[in-house]
Protein backbone atom coordinates (compact mmCIF):
# COMPACT_ATOMS: atom_id res chain seq x y z
CA UNK A 1 0.00 0.00 0.00
CA UNK A 2 2.39 2.38 0.92
CA UNK A 3 4.44 2.23 -3.03
CA UNK A 4 1.15 2.35 -4.58
CA UNK A 5 -0.10 5.73 -2.37
CA UNK A 6 3.76 6.77 -3.32
CA UNK A 7 3.43 5.57 -6.52
CA UNK A 8 -0.65 6.60 -7.88
CA UNK A 9 -0.38 3.97 -10.26
CA UNK A 10 -4.23 3.24 -9.24
CA UNK A 11 -6.11 6.33 -7.51
CA UNK A 12 -5.26 7.01 -3.93
CA UNK A 13 -8.97 6.37 -2.86
CA UNK A 14 -8.94 2.50 -4.80
CA UNK A 15 -5.46 1.87 -2.96
CA UNK A 16 -6.87 2.54 0.28
CA UNK A 17 -10.01 0.29 -0.19
CA UNK A 18 -7.47 -2.68 -0.75
CA UNK A 19 -7.06 -3.47 3.49
CA UNK A 20 -11.25 -4.34 3.20
CA UNK A 21 -9.87 -7.36 0.84
CA UNK A 22 -6.78 -7.85 1.71
CA UNK A 23 -7.00 -8.13 5.74
CA UNK A 24 -9.81 -10.84 5.95
CA UNK A 25 -7.88 -12.79 2.90
CA UNK A 26 -5.02 -12.89 5.40
CA UNK A 27 -6.55 -13.72 8.76
CA UNK A 28 -5.62 -10.32 10.23
CA UNK A 29 -9.07 -8.89 10.86
CA UNK A 30 -12.42 -10.30 10.22
CA UNK A 31 -14.39 -8.14 7.93
CA UNK A 32 -16.58 -6.22 9.63
CA UNK A 33 -13.88 -5.08 11.93
CA UNK A 34 -12.11 -3.48 8.84
CA UNK A 35 -15.02 -2.20 7.36
CA UNK A 36 -15.81 0.24 10.41
CA UNK A 37 -12.61 1.84 10.39
CA UNK A 38 -14.28 3.24 6.55
CA UNK A 39 -16.73 5.78 8.38
CA UNK A 40 -15.54 6.66 12.16
CA UNK A 41 -16.42 9.61 13.92
CA UNK A 42 -13.19 11.43 12.68
CA UNK A 43 -14.64 10.98 8.90
CA UNK A 44 -17.94 12.35 9.94
CA UNK A 45 -16.51 15.46 11.38
CA UNK A 46 -14.17 15.93 7.94
CA UNK A 47 -17.40 15.04 5.95
CA UNK A 48 -19.61 17.74 7.67
CA UNK A 49 -17.18 20.30 7.25
CA UNK A 50 -16.65 19.32 3.62
CA UNK A 51 -20.27 20.28 2.87
CA UNK A 52 -20.25 23.30 4.74
CA UNK A 53 -17.12 24.20 2.30
CA UNK A 54 -19.40 23.33 -0.50
CA UNK A 55 -22.27 25.67 0.74
CA UNK A 56 -19.72 28.71 1.44
CA UNK A 57 -17.93 27.90 -2.42
CA UNK A 58 -21.88 27.61 -3.87
CA UNK A 59 -23.12 30.57 -2.69
CA UNK A 60 -19.24 32.70 -3.86
CA UNK A 61 -19.34 33.73 0.27
CA UNK A 62 -15.63 33.27 -0.59
CA UNK A 63 -15.28 35.49 -3.13
CA UNK A 64 -16.84 38.19 -1.37
CA UNK A 65 -14.96 37.75 1.56
CA UNK A 66 -11.72 37.83 -0.44
CA UNK A 67 -12.56 40.97 -2.43
CA UNK A 68 -13.41 43.08 0.40
CA UNK A 69 -9.95 41.88 2.51
CA UNK A 70 -8.15 43.02 -0.47
CA UNK A 71 -9.72 46.10 -0.57
CA UNK A 72 -9.84 47.10 2.88
CA UNK A 73 -5.81 46.07 3.17
CA UNK A 74 -4.72 48.54 -0.20
CA UNK A 75 -2.98 48.42 -3.44
CA UNK A 76 0.36 48.85 -3.22
CA UNK A 77 2.47 45.81 -4.17
CA UNK A 78 3.25 44.22 -0.38
CA UNK A 79 0.15 45.23 0.44
CA UNK A 80 -1.46 43.39 -2.13
CA UNK A 81 0.64 40.64 -1.19
CA UNK A 82 -0.44 40.82 2.16
CA UNK A 83 -4.11 41.19 1.66
CA UNK A 84 -3.57 38.04 -1.00
CA UNK A 85 -2.17 35.75 1.41
CA UNK A 86 -4.15 36.20 4.52
CA UNK A 87 -7.35 36.17 2.63
CA UNK A 88 -5.96 32.96 1.20
CA UNK A 89 -4.72 31.57 4.47
CA UNK A 90 -8.46 32.62 6.28
CA UNK A 91 -10.50 30.73 3.42
CA UNK A 92 -8.40 27.76 3.62
CA UNK A 93 -8.57 26.90 7.39
CA UNK A 94 -12.24 26.36 6.13
CA UNK A 95 -12.41 25.27 2.51
CA UNK A 96 -10.18 23.08 0.27
CA UNK A 97 -6.45 24.77 -0.08
CA UNK A 98 -7.53 23.56 -3.92
CA UNK A 99 -10.73 25.55 -4.23
CA UNK A 100 -9.17 28.51 -2.72
CA UNK A 101 -6.21 28.57 -4.78
CA UNK A 102 -8.62 28.04 -7.84
CA UNK A 103 -10.68 30.85 -6.74
CA UNK A 104 -7.81 33.37 -5.77
CA UNK A 105 -5.44 32.79 -8.64
CA UNK A 106 -7.89 34.43 -11.58
CA UNK A 107 -8.13 37.58 -9.15
CA UNK A 108 -4.44 37.99 -9.10
CA UNK A 109 -4.03 37.31 -12.89
CA UNK A 110 -7.04 39.64 -13.45
CA UNK A 111 -5.12 42.36 -10.89
CA UNK A 112 -1.99 41.86 -12.59
CA UNK A 113 -2.87 42.70 -16.28
CA UNK A 114 -4.79 45.41 -15.82
CA UNK A 115 -1.71 47.18 -13.68
CA UNK A 116 0.36 45.95 -16.89
CA UNK A 117 -1.76 47.53 -19.48
CA UNK A 118 -1.59 50.61 -17.53
CA UNK A 119 1.78 50.53 -16.98
CA UNK A 120 2.15 50.28 -20.44
CA UNK A 121 -0.05 53.12 -21.32
CA UNK A 122 1.57 55.69 -18.74
CA UNK A 123 5.06 54.49 -20.29
CA UNK A 124 3.93 55.56 -24.00
CA UNK A 125 2.35 58.92 -22.55
CA UNK A 126 5.47 59.64 -20.75
CA UNK A 127 7.67 58.78 -23.70
CA UNK A 128 5.36 60.71 -26.37
CA UNK A 129 6.19 63.43 -24.12
CA UNK A 130 9.97 63.05 -22.98
CA UNK A 131 10.24 62.88 -26.96
CA UNK A 132 8.99 65.84 -27.45
CA UNK A 133 10.85 67.84 -24.82
CA UNK A 134 14.04 66.51 -26.49
CA UNK A 135 13.50 67.39 -29.84
CA UNK A 136 12.68 71.08 -28.47
CA UNK A 137 16.21 70.94 -27.24
CA UNK A 138 17.96 69.95 -29.72
CA UNK A 139 19.03 66.14 -28.45
CA UNK A 140 18.96 63.23 -31.06
CA UNK A 141 16.03 60.67 -29.93
CA UNK A 142 18.95 57.45 -30.40
CA UNK A 143 20.38 58.86 -27.61
CA UNK A 144 17.30 59.41 -25.53
CA UNK A 145 16.17 55.97 -26.73
CA UNK A 146 19.72 54.13 -25.51
CA UNK A 147 19.73 56.02 -22.32
CA UNK A 148 16.17 54.80 -21.59
CA UNK A 149 16.51 51.16 -22.33
CA UNK A 150 18.43 49.72 -19.49
CA UNK A 151 15.73 51.65 -16.99
CA UNK A 152 13.03 50.31 -19.04
CA UNK A 153 14.62 46.27 -18.93
CA UNK A 154 15.07 46.65 -15.30
CA UNK A 155 10.88 47.78 -15.11
CA UNK A 156 10.11 44.95 -16.92
CA UNK A 157 12.34 42.61 -14.84
CA UNK A 158 10.89 44.24 -11.44
CA UNK A 159 7.53 43.50 -12.73
CA UNK A 160 7.77 39.65 -14.12
CA UNK A 161 9.08 39.92 -10.03
CA UNK A 162 6.02 40.81 -8.72
CA UNK A 163 3.91 38.35 -10.85
CA UNK A 164 6.06 35.38 -9.18
CA UNK A 165 5.35 36.74 -5.69
CA UNK A 166 1.85 37.63 -5.65
CA UNK A 167 0.97 34.00 -7.80
CA UNK A 168 3.38 31.40 -5.44
CA UNK A 169 1.99 34.07 -2.22
CA UNK A 170 -1.51 31.95 -3.09
CA UNK A 171 -0.30 28.74 -2.85
CA UNK A 172 2.24 29.18 -0.16
CA UNK A 173 -0.73 30.45 2.29
CA UNK A 174 -3.82 28.15 0.99
CA UNK A 175 -1.04 25.32 2.44
CA UNK A 176 0.03 27.50 5.76
CA UNK A 177 -4.10 28.39 5.91
CA UNK A 178 -4.87 24.79 6.07
CA UNK A 179 -3.31 23.95 9.43
CA UNK A 180 -4.65 26.21 11.35
CA UNK A 181 -8.11 24.15 11.58
CA UNK A 182 -8.29 20.49 12.69
CA UNK A 183 -11.02 20.19 9.43
CA UNK A 184 -8.84 22.77 7.67
CA UNK A 185 -6.54 19.82 5.86
CA UNK A 186 -6.37 15.88 5.19
CA UNK A 187 -3.48 15.05 7.41
CA UNK A 188 -5.13 17.11 10.55
CA UNK A 189 -7.90 15.03 10.30
CA UNK A 190 -5.53 11.80 10.18
CA UNK A 191 -4.06 12.75 13.25
CA UNK A 192 -7.28 13.40 15.04
CA UNK A 193 -8.66 9.76 13.84
CA UNK A 194 -4.96 7.70 14.43
CA UNK A 195 -5.18 9.91 18.29
CA UNK A 196 -8.53 7.98 18.94
CA UNK A 197 -7.39 4.57 16.89
CA UNK A 198 -3.87 4.25 18.87
CA UNK A 199 -4.80 5.96 22.10
CA UNK A 200 -8.70 5.48 22.85
CA UNK A 201 -7.79 6.94 26.44
CA UNK A 202 -6.49 10.23 25.49
CA UNK A 203 -9.62 12.08 26.72
CA UNK A 204 -10.22 14.44 23.61
CA UNK A 205 -6.80 15.67 24.27
CA UNK A 206 -6.78 16.87 20.58
CA UNK A 207 -9.98 18.86 19.91
CA UNK A 208 -11.10 21.81 17.87
CA UNK A 209 -10.30 24.22 20.16
CA UNK A 210 -6.88 22.75 21.84
CA UNK A 211 -5.90 22.44 17.99
CA UNK A 212 -6.51 26.11 16.76
CA UNK A 213 -4.94 27.20 20.18
CA UNK A 214 -2.01 25.56 19.08
CA UNK A 215 -2.00 26.08 15.28
CA UNK A 216 -3.29 29.31 14.73
CA UNK A 217 -0.87 31.39 16.38
CA UNK A 218 2.18 28.80 14.62
CA UNK A 219 -0.10 29.94 11.06
CA UNK A 220 0.02 33.44 12.08
CA UNK A 221 3.77 33.98 12.66
CA UNK A 222 4.24 31.27 9.72
CA UNK A 223 2.40 33.64 7.44
CA UNK A 224 4.13 36.71 8.24
CA UNK A 225 7.35 35.35 8.04
CA UNK A 226 6.63 34.01 4.43
CA UNK A 227 5.37 37.50 3.56
CA UNK A 228 8.39 38.99 4.34
CA UNK A 229 10.80 35.99 2.94
CA UNK A 230 8.61 36.14 -0.74
CA UNK A 231 9.06 40.31 -0.61
CA UNK A 232 12.66 40.08 0.21
CA UNK A 233 13.37 37.68 -2.38
CA UNK A 234 11.09 39.49 -5.67
CA UNK A 235 10.94 43.07 -4.18
CA UNK A 236 13.61 43.24 -2.22
CA UNK A 237 11.74 46.10 0.24
CA UNK A 238 12.15 48.45 -2.95
CA UNK A 239 8.37 48.85 -4.02
CA UNK A 240 8.34 51.08 -7.21
CA UNK A 241 8.00 49.75 -10.59
CA UNK A 242 9.15 53.62 -11.93
CA UNK A 243 7.86 57.10 -11.60
CA UNK A 244 5.44 58.03 -9.01
CA UNK A 245 2.96 58.82 -11.38
CA UNK A 246 3.33 55.18 -12.85
CA UNK A 247 2.71 53.66 -9.89
CA UNK A 248 0.16 55.95 -8.83
CA UNK A 249 -1.91 54.59 -11.89
CA UNK A 250 -0.80 51.05 -11.31
CA UNK A 251 -2.48 51.13 -7.98
CA UNK A 252 -5.52 52.82 -9.25
CA UNK A 253 -5.81 50.38 -11.88
CA UNK A 254 -5.51 47.50 -9.27
CA UNK A 255 -8.40 49.38 -7.05
CA UNK A 256 -10.20 49.46 -9.98
CA UNK A 257 -10.33 46.05 -10.84
CA UNK A 258 -11.08 44.78 -7.40
CA UNK A 259 -14.03 47.18 -7.13
CA UNK A 260 -15.40 45.91 -10.28
CA UNK A 261 -15.24 42.26 -9.56
CA UNK A 262 -16.80 43.11 -5.76
CA UNK A 263 -19.53 44.81 -7.81
CA UNK A 264 -20.22 41.76 -10.02
CA UNK A 265 -21.48 39.83 -6.96
CA UNK A 266 -23.93 42.68 -6.14
CA UNK A 267 -25.54 43.20 -2.86
CA UNK A 268 -25.38 40.27 0.25
CA UNK A 269 -28.11 38.14 -0.68
CA UNK A 270 -30.44 36.12 1.92
CA UNK A 271 -28.76 33.36 0.95
CA UNK A 272 -25.29 34.37 1.63
CA UNK A 273 -26.63 35.59 4.99
CA UNK A 274 -28.00 32.43 5.94
CA UNK A 275 -24.48 30.16 5.36
CA UNK A 276 -22.72 33.02 6.99
CA UNK A 277 -25.25 31.66 10.14
CA UNK A 278 -24.58 28.45 9.83
CA UNK A 279 -20.61 28.65 9.66
CA UNK A 280 -20.49 30.82 12.73
CA UNK A 281 -22.99 28.60 14.23
CA UNK A 282 -20.54 25.56 13.53
CA UNK A 283 -17.27 27.54 14.65
CA UNK A 284 -19.31 28.61 18.05
CA UNK A 285 -20.47 25.19 18.77
CA UNK A 286 -17.27 23.34 18.12
CA UNK A 287 -15.18 26.34 20.17
CA UNK A 288 -17.55 26.01 23.10
CA UNK A 289 -18.32 22.16 23.22
CA UNK A 290 -15.40 21.12 25.64
CA UNK A 291 -13.05 24.06 25.91
CA UNK A 292 -10.81 23.10 28.46
CA UNK A 293 -10.24 25.60 30.48
CA UNK A 294 -14.28 25.87 31.72
CA UNK A 295 -17.16 23.21 31.13
CA UNK A 296 -18.76 23.33 27.76
CA UNK A 297 -21.93 22.56 26.36
CA UNK A 298 -21.40 18.92 26.04
CA UNK A 299 -20.99 18.46 29.80
CA UNK A 300 -24.86 19.90 29.69
CA UNK A 301 -26.62 16.88 29.27
CA UNK A 302 -24.16 14.90 26.52
CA UNK A 303 -21.62 13.65 29.41
CA UNK A 304 -21.92 10.94 31.82
CA UNK A 305 -18.74 9.87 33.74
CA UNK A 306 -15.75 9.21 31.11
CA UNK A 307 -18.48 9.19 28.05
CA UNK A 308 -18.99 12.38 26.26
CA UNK A 309 -21.88 11.76 24.06
CA UNK A 310 -21.37 14.75 21.50
CA UNK A 311 -18.33 15.20 19.57
CA UNK A 312 -17.29 17.91 17.26
CA UNK A 313 -18.14 15.24 14.59
CA UNK A 314 -21.89 15.67 15.75
CA UNK A 315 -21.72 19.93 15.64
CA UNK A 316 -20.34 19.43 12.29
CA UNK A 317 -23.05 17.15 11.06
CA UNK A 318 -25.70 19.11 12.48
CA UNK A 319 -24.69 22.03 10.55
CA UNK A 320 -24.74 20.25 7.38
CA UNK A 321 -28.00 18.89 7.86
CA UNK A 322 -29.08 22.36 8.57
CA UNK A 323 -27.82 23.95 5.20
CA UNK A 324 -30.03 20.83 3.36
CA UNK A 325 -32.72 22.46 5.23
CA UNK A 326 -32.64 26.50 5.62
CA UNK A 327 -34.33 28.19 2.86
CA UNK A 328 -31.85 29.95 0.00
CA UNK A 329 -34.90 32.65 -0.04
CA UNK A 330 -37.26 34.64 1.61
CA UNK A 331 -40.32 32.46 2.02
CA UNK A 332 -43.36 34.54 1.46
CA UNK A 333 -46.08 35.45 3.56
CA UNK A 334 -48.51 37.35 1.45
CA UNK A 335 -50.92 34.63 0.47
CA UNK A 336 -54.02 37.30 -0.36
CA UNK A 337 -51.94 39.80 -2.47
CA UNK A 338 -50.09 37.01 -4.40
CA UNK A 339 -50.50 36.53 -8.61
CA UNK A 340 -51.83 33.45 -9.50
CA UNK A 341 -48.32 32.48 -11.10
CA UNK A 342 -47.36 32.86 -7.43
CA UNK A 343 -49.24 30.45 -6.19
CA UNK A 344 -48.31 28.06 -7.99
CA UNK A 345 -44.44 28.24 -6.81
CA UNK A 346 -43.91 26.00 -3.48
CA UNK A 347 -44.28 27.76 -0.46
CA UNK A 348 -41.21 27.16 1.06
CA UNK A 349 -38.26 27.86 -0.84
CA UNK A 350 -35.05 25.88 -2.44
CA UNK A 351 -32.65 24.97 0.61
CA UNK A 352 -29.22 26.48 0.68
CA UNK A 353 -27.85 22.89 -0.72
CA UNK A 354 -29.45 19.85 -2.70
CA UNK A 355 -27.61 16.86 -2.77
CA UNK A 356 -27.21 17.24 -6.63
CA UNK A 357 -24.66 19.82 -5.53
CA UNK A 358 -23.34 17.76 -2.49
CA UNK A 359 -22.62 15.17 -4.37
CA UNK A 360 -20.54 16.62 -7.44
CA UNK A 361 -18.28 18.85 -5.18
CA UNK A 362 -17.65 16.93 -1.88
CA UNK A 363 -14.60 14.96 -2.60
CA UNK A 364 -15.47 11.49 -1.55
CA UNK A 365 -12.24 9.95 -2.31
CA UNK A 366 -10.64 11.72 0.28
CA UNK A 367 -12.98 10.07 2.92
CA UNK A 368 -11.92 6.53 1.66
CA UNK A 369 -8.34 7.66 1.95
CA UNK A 370 -8.83 8.42 5.31
CA UNK A 371 -10.70 5.13 6.42
CA UNK A 372 -8.05 3.19 4.39
CA UNK A 373 -5.72 4.74 6.70
CA UNK A 374 -7.41 4.07 9.34
CA UNK A 375 -7.87 0.38 8.78
CA UNK A 376 -3.98 0.14 8.02
CA UNK A 377 -3.61 1.51 12.33
CA UNK A 378 -5.85 -0.97 13.22
CA UNK A 379 -4.43 -4.06 10.97
CA UNK A 380 -0.81 -3.04 12.38
CA UNK A 381 -1.74 -3.17 15.98
CA UNK A 382 -3.83 -6.37 15.67
CA UNK A 383 -1.28 -8.22 14.15
CA UNK A 384 1.64 -6.73 15.88
CA UNK A 385 3.55 -5.04 13.90
CA UNK A 386 2.79 -1.67 15.64
CA UNK A 387 4.63 -3.23 18.73
CA UNK A 388 7.42 -4.80 16.52
CA UNK A 389 8.69 -1.09 15.07
CA UNK A 390 8.48 0.28 18.52
CA UNK A 391 10.90 -2.28 19.90
CA UNK A 392 13.24 -1.97 17.14
CA UNK A 393 12.89 1.98 17.50
CA UNK A 394 13.93 1.45 21.25
CA UNK A 395 17.99 2.63 20.96
CA UNK A 396 16.79 5.53 19.73
CA UNK A 397 16.18 6.84 23.69
CA UNK A 398 19.68 7.73 23.58
CA UNK A 399 19.11 10.45 21.27
CA UNK A 400 17.16 14.05 22.29
CA UNK A 401 13.75 14.39 21.96
CA UNK A 402 14.26 18.18 20.22
CA UNK A 403 16.61 16.20 17.48
CA UNK A 404 14.28 13.15 17.01
CA UNK A 405 11.42 15.75 16.49
CA UNK A 406 13.27 18.06 14.13
CA UNK A 407 14.94 14.78 12.29
CA UNK A 408 11.17 13.54 11.79
CA UNK A 409 9.77 16.68 10.67
CA UNK A 410 12.74 17.63 8.32
CA UNK A 411 11.81 13.98 6.56
CA UNK A 412 8.08 14.06 6.07
CA UNK A 413 8.48 17.61 4.49
CA UNK A 414 10.96 15.64 2.42
CA UNK A 415 8.90 13.32 1.19
CA UNK A 416 5.54 15.37 0.98
CA UNK A 417 7.29 17.06 -1.82
CA UNK A 418 6.89 13.44 -3.51
CA UNK A 419 3.67 12.15 -1.75
CA UNK A 420 -0.20 12.80 -1.08
CA UNK A 421 0.35 14.47 2.64
CA UNK A 422 -2.86 12.58 3.67
CA UNK A 423 -0.62 8.96 2.65
CA UNK A 424 2.36 10.04 4.11
CA UNK A 425 0.97 11.13 7.27
CA UNK A 426 -1.36 7.93 7.25
CA UNK A 427 1.53 5.53 6.97
CA UNK A 428 4.16 7.07 9.39
CA UNK A 429 2.23 8.38 12.29
CA UNK A 430 1.31 5.20 13.75
CA UNK A 431 5.60 4.53 13.49
CA UNK A 432 5.72 7.33 15.03
CA UNK A 433 3.49 6.74 18.10
CA UNK A 434 4.82 3.44 18.71
CA UNK A 435 8.80 4.73 18.66
CA UNK A 436 7.11 7.43 20.88
CA UNK A 437 5.90 4.61 23.37
CA UNK A 438 9.03 2.55 23.37
CA UNK A 439 11.49 5.46 24.50
CA UNK A 440 8.95 7.19 26.88
CA UNK A 441 8.12 10.17 24.96
CA UNK A 442 5.08 11.72 24.86
CA UNK A 443 3.43 10.37 21.21
CA UNK A 444 1.90 14.18 20.52
CA UNK A 445 5.44 16.18 20.54
CA UNK A 446 6.55 14.00 17.52
CA UNK A 447 3.32 13.62 15.61
CA UNK A 448 1.99 17.00 15.86
CA UNK A 449 5.02 18.65 14.15
CA UNK A 450 5.45 16.08 11.96
CA UNK A 451 1.54 15.89 11.02
CA UNK A 452 1.92 20.28 10.11
CA UNK A 453 5.02 18.99 8.39
CA UNK A 454 3.26 17.10 5.97
CA UNK A 455 1.33 20.10 4.50
CA UNK A 456 4.72 21.75 3.87
CA UNK A 457 5.15 21.25 0.41
CA UNK A 458 6.18 24.08 -1.13
CA UNK A 459 9.93 23.28 -3.25
CA UNK A 460 7.74 21.29 -6.60
CA UNK A 461 4.31 21.93 -8.96
CA UNK A 462 3.70 18.32 -8.83
CA UNK A 463 3.46 18.51 -4.69
CA UNK A 464 0.52 19.46 -4.37
CA UNK A 465 -2.97 20.63 -6.02
CA UNK A 466 -2.25 24.56 -5.38
CA UNK A 467 1.28 24.52 -6.70
CA UNK A 468 0.19 23.07 -9.74
CA UNK A 469 -2.59 25.57 -10.32
CA UNK A 470 -0.27 28.62 -9.91
CA UNK A 471 2.41 27.03 -11.58
CA UNK A 472 0.20 26.26 -14.47
CA UNK A 473 -0.46 30.54 -15.33
CA UNK A 474 3.02 30.40 -16.95
CA UNK A 475 4.79 33.22 -14.21
CA UNK A 476 7.22 30.43 -12.57
CA UNK A 477 9.51 27.89 -13.51
CA UNK A 478 10.52 25.20 -11.34
CA UNK A 479 13.46 26.77 -10.24
CA UNK A 480 11.29 29.78 -9.35
CA UNK A 481 10.10 27.87 -6.80
CA UNK A 482 12.52 25.71 -5.80
CA UNK A 483 14.64 28.01 -4.38
CA UNK A 484 11.58 30.05 -2.92
CA UNK A 485 10.59 26.76 -1.22
CA UNK A 486 13.38 25.48 0.10
CA UNK A 487 13.72 28.89 2.31
CA UNK A 488 9.76 28.36 2.95
CA UNK A 489 10.43 24.86 4.43
CA UNK A 490 13.06 25.92 6.29
CA UNK A 491 10.54 28.59 8.06
CA UNK A 492 7.61 26.25 8.32
CA UNK A 493 10.08 23.39 10.55
CA UNK A 494 11.73 26.18 12.54
CA UNK A 495 7.99 27.39 13.43
CA UNK A 496 6.19 24.25 14.21
CA UNK A 497 9.33 23.47 16.07
CA UNK A 498 9.09 26.60 18.09
CA UNK A 499 5.16 26.26 18.81
CA UNK A 500 5.77 22.70 19.68
CA UNK A 501 8.18 23.72 22.31
CA UNK A 502 6.30 26.34 23.95
CA UNK A 503 3.05 26.98 23.91
CA UNK A 504 2.09 23.03 22.90
CA UNK A 505 3.54 22.06 25.67
CA UNK A 506 1.42 23.78 27.81
CA UNK A 507 -1.87 23.17 25.72
CA UNK A 508 -0.99 19.34 25.74
CA UNK A 509 0.59 18.82 28.34
CA UNK A 510 3.91 17.49 26.84
CA UNK A 511 6.41 17.65 29.85
CA UNK A 512 5.53 13.81 30.58
CA UNK A 513 4.55 10.76 29.67
CA UNK A 514 0.76 10.39 29.74
CA UNK A 515 -1.14 7.63 31.21
CA UNK A 516 -3.10 7.33 27.74
CA UNK A 517 -0.01 6.28 25.79
CA UNK A 518 0.47 3.03 27.86
CA UNK A 519 -1.68 1.10 26.26
CA UNK A 520 -3.06 0.77 22.75
CA UNK A 521 -6.98 0.30 21.54
CA UNK A 522 -8.06 -3.52 21.70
Amino acid sequence: MAVYWCTEVIPLAVTALLPALLFPLFKILDSKQVSIQYMKDTNMLFLGGLIVAVAVEHWNLHKRIALRTLLWVGTKPAQLMLGFMGATAFLSMWISNTATTAMMVPIVEAVLQQMEATSAATEASLGTLELAEKGKAGELPGNQATLEGPSARQQEVNRKKVCKALTLCICYSASIGGTATLTGTGPNVVLLGQMQELFPDSKDIVNFASWFGFAFPNMLIMLLLSWFWLRFMYMRFDLSWGCSLEKKSEEKSAHEVLWAEYRKLGPLSFAEINVLLCFFLLVGLWFTRDPGFMPGWVSIAWAEGKTKYASDATVAIFVAILLFIMPSQKPKFNFCSQTEEERKTPFYPPPLLNWKVAQEKVPWGIVLLLGGGFAVAKGCEASGLSEWMGKQMEPLHTVSPTAITLIMSSLIAVLTECTSNVATTTLFLPIFASMSRSIGLNPLYIMIPCTLSSSFAFMLPVATPPNAIVFSYGHLKVSDMMKTGLIMNVIGITCSFLAINTWGRVIFDLDQFPAWANVTAH
